[in-house]
């Protein structure tokens, strides 16, 4: 088994066991909030508001939960590191599928129902994040998959990769949170059980992205 941490005397394998956890309850709280209390998802639909949850959706599980299970998976994926690097760009590949449908369902609701788009810290955030996003995957797809760069360029990369991913990972919270916040104040939610879920969904949101950048800095554990 490989040294513990120095500082942190723990391996990474009971923190990403607790992240998995919150991705189940994060997906959880999240289907139960759009098809329980805001009325379901489309994609066409005269129900506009059905639009707006389909990128709820794609944002929140699609592509936060798949971009933090991808950062985790050479931690938790118990397999060579060849097979954790094919989790890794696939399940960063779906999380960025994932969130540029959510950006165009945003686009699409805001067209469908006249409104400006682009106006608030939520959609600014957004933007920024999925083309960050975008171009972090293409930069490391193109530097350790195809065509690969030397192996001293590599070196020089990683650590600046690590960084941008987690940066951008937490940037892509803090776009989830600030429209949780919108929602929550414009339909005036308050404590009323609707406004507990998606409180709670916010708070997990946050837990787990803790879970997803505590596990990249700790030693993978063999049990």
């Amino acid at each position: 088994m490989p040294p513990k941490s120095r500082s942190f005397q723990i391996s990474a394998t009971p923190v990403t066991m607790f992240a998995h956890l919150l991705a189940i309850a994060v997906t959880t709280l999240v289907l139960v909030w759009l098809l329980h209390f805001r009325g379901g998802l489309a994609f066409e639909s005269a129900n506009k508001g059905k639009i707006l949850n389909m990128h709820a959706l794609l944002m929140a599980v699609g592509f936060i939960v798949f971009a933090g299970e991808a950062i985790m998976a050479y931690k938790s994926v118990p397999a060579k590191r060849k097979v954790q690097k094919a989790f890794h760009v696939t399940l960063h590949l779906i999380a960025l599928v994932a969130g540029v449908g959510g950006v165009y369902t945003a686009f699409k609701f805001k067209h469908e129902v006249e409104e400006k788009d682009m106006t608030s810290l939520h959609s600014w955030l957004g933007m920024i994040t999925i083309c960050l996003f975008g171009l972090q995957w293409l930069l490391g797809f193109f530097s350790f998959v195809f065509p690969g760069a030397e192996m001293s360029a590599r070196s020089s990369y990683r650590p600046w990769h690590v960084f941008g991913g987690l940066a951008i990972f937490f940037l892509a919270i803090s776009a989830a949170q600030t429209g949780l916040l919108e929602t929550s104040i414009f339909l005036d939610l308050g404590l009323s059980q609707e406004g507990l879920i998606v409180n709670f969904t916010g708070l997990l949101l946050f837990v787990f992205a803790v879970g997803v950048g505590l596990s990249s800095v700790l030693p993978r554990g063999h049990y």
